[in-house]
C-alpha cells in the first residue's frame, strides 16, 4: 500500500491569444501572487520579442522547440534500501518533465538580473531553442546524475 496520496490531474487551460496549453502553463509558472494579467503581458511580450528576428511562420514554434529541448528524459530519486539511500535513475513522466522544463526556464529567467523580465524570458527561450543556456545546462546535469547512478537502476520499483 502506497503511503503517498493519489495525484489528480488538473484541468488544462488554454491561453487567450495563441489557444495553447503550453503558453498557458508558462503564464501560470510566471505568475506571482495571483497577478495573471501581468504574467500574460510578460509572456506575450517575450514571445513577440522572440519572433522579431525569426523567420518562423508560427510564433509558437520557437517556444515549443525550447521547451522540448529543456524537458528531462530521466532523473534521480532517492530510494532507501536496507539502511542506505541510493540515487535511483527513473524515467520522467511527461507531465512532470513539462513542469520541470517550465520551472527551470522561468527560474533562470528570473535569475537574470538587470534586464526586464520579458527580455530575460525571451533570451532564455531563445537560448533553449538552440540547445544553449542555463536551463539546458540544468537538464544536462540531471541527465549526468542519472547516468552516473545507473548502477542502482535495479532498485527501481
Amino acid at each position: 500500500m502506497s503511503r503517498r496520496k493519489r495525484t489528480y490531474t488538473k484541468h488544462t487551460y488554454k491561453d487567450a491569444r495563441y489557444d495553447s496549453e503550453l503558453v498557458a502553463g508558462l503564464i501560470s509558472k510566471l505568475m506571482v501572487s495571483g497577478k495573471k494579467s501581468l504574467a500574460e503581458r510578460l509572456v506575450y511580450a517575450a514571445i513577440d520579442r522572440l519572433n522579431e528576428n525569426s523567420e518562423a511562420v508560427d510564433p509558437l514554434e520557437l517556444v515549443t522547440r525550447a521547451i522540448e529541448n529543456v524537458k528531462p528524459r530521466v532523473e534521480v530519486k532517492p530510494r532507501r534500501v536496507g539502511g542506505a539511500t541510493y540515487q535511483v535513475p527513473l524515467e520522467v513522466a511527461p507531465n512532470r518533465s513539462l513542469g520541470m522544463a517550465l520551472r527551470w526556464i522561468v527560474g533562470f529567467a528570473r535569475a537574470r538580473k538587470g534586464v526586464p523580465m520579458h527580455v530575460a524570458l525571451a533570451n532564455e527561450l531563445k537560448d533553449a531553442s538552440v540547445n544553449q543556456g542555463s536551463a539546458i545546462r540544468k537538464r544536462d546535469d540531471v541527465h549526468k546524475a542519472a547516468q552516473a547512478n545507473r548502477a542502482f537502476a535495479h532498485f527501481r520499483w
